[in-house]
């Protein structure tokens, strides 16, 4: 069976080395890949020098090029965010611009630079919108080429007007843990579809 690669985009709010529920569910998802034949790379991308913009390189020590790399050699893409007021996490927001440059980044076929590229996203947070967080942020992936899952998406939220975080809320095999092994599951089997046939040229 073929190897794939998965590439996690952490997108809490904290640099390394703080704790982070967000990074907590990347790994978890990593893990529940691997027994999908599938290795990876966790990145916080807080811990970068990731410029505002719409393009591929924002120039003056950008540091998106070099995860933009990653992007671009990985089957998966999983995007793991907190909620903040209802909402991705900023820093998931300024990946998701960044991106937004691969429509205009084409294969040999004309296709956009991420077809035939699979993302998942994971979401942590207090109170309800795992819904709401997914919605947006597969809207935006799917936009550029990112191919989606069935279930793709896993997540966990606290109670109302808590303060738990998932880091602390101790493990949820029956729950969660069992959302994010369906994700997984699926998230690998459409990329190794996708890496055996990939979409049709597209003819302008």
């Amino acid at each position: 069976m073929t190897t794939l690669h998965a590439l996690v985009l952490s997108c809490s709010l904290k640099k390394s080395p703080a704790k982070s529920s967000s990074e907590l569910i990347g790994r978890e998802i990593m893990t529940a890949l691997a027994d999908h034949d599938v290795d990876g790379e966790l990145v916080r991308v807080a811990d970068h020098d990731v410029r505002f913009g719409v393009s591929v390189d924002e120039g003056d020590g950008d540091e998106w090029p070099a995860l933009r790399a990653k992007v671009l050699a990985a089957d998966i893409l999983v995007l793991a965010t907190p909620i903040w007021m209802g909402q991705p996490a900023s820093v998931c927001k300024v990946v998701l611009e960044r991106l937004d440059a691969e429509l205009s980044e084409k294969d040999e076929q004309g296709r956009p630079s991420v077809y035939g590229k699979v993302a998942m996203v994971g979401v942590v947070g207090n109170e309800d919108g795992a819904h709401h967080v997914s919605a947006e942020v597969f809207q935006a992936l799917n936009d550029v080429g990112f191919t989606i899952p069935a279930a793709g998406a896993t997540y966990w939220v606290g109670e109302a007007m808590g303060s738990e975080d998932y880091q602390d809320a101790g493990p949820k095999p029956d729950t969660t843990g069992l959302t994010t092994k369906t994700a997984a599951a699926n998230a690998a089997h459409l990329a190794r579809l996708l890496r055996e046939a990939q979409y049709p040229r597209i003819e302008s």
